[in-house]
């Protein structure tokens, strides 16, 4: 199987380091939605090494601060998918940082809580 994120060329560059880069997500949920990937083909979170989990960890940082200044969000979600059963479909490590906007849905209150109906009800009023 060919890896759409080693093999192509099309990826706009905004940020890298040593071991991974940043780019717009080609599919965004939201303006500015970036994806960060190792440079190294490595499957998934757990088998990335601890240098390439602290580079990436460092771009989070660099791309947000970037987005914060061109898209002026107010909030970000940090998400990766880990194997087919929690949707991820590229088969290569990727970070998505979303960047979050008033409004952008009806209820934000529980954040990537909201992926699914909980195994017990999220607390009204509560901070969790």
């Amino acid at each position: 199987m060919v890896c759409v994120f080693c093999n192509t060329k099309d990826k706009s560059i905004i940020a890298e380091n040593d071991l991974a880069i940043a780019f717009f997500d080609k599919y965004p949920v939201n303006e500015g939605h970036v994806l960060i990937i190792p440079k190294r083909h490595v499957s998934d979170f757990f088998l990335a090494t601890t240098e390439e989990l602290q580079d990436i960890n460092n771009l989070l940082c660099t791309v947000k601060e970037i987005l914060d200044k061109k898209f002026k969000p107010t909030g970000y979600n940090i998400g990766v998918n880990v194997g087919k059963d929690a949707g991820q479909t590229i088969f290569h490590l990727h970070f998505h940082l979303i960047p979050r906007y008033p409004g952008d849905v009806n209820d934000p209150r529980g954040g990537i809580r909201n992926l699914k109906e909980n195994l017990i009800p999220y607390p009204q009023g509560e901070n969790q």
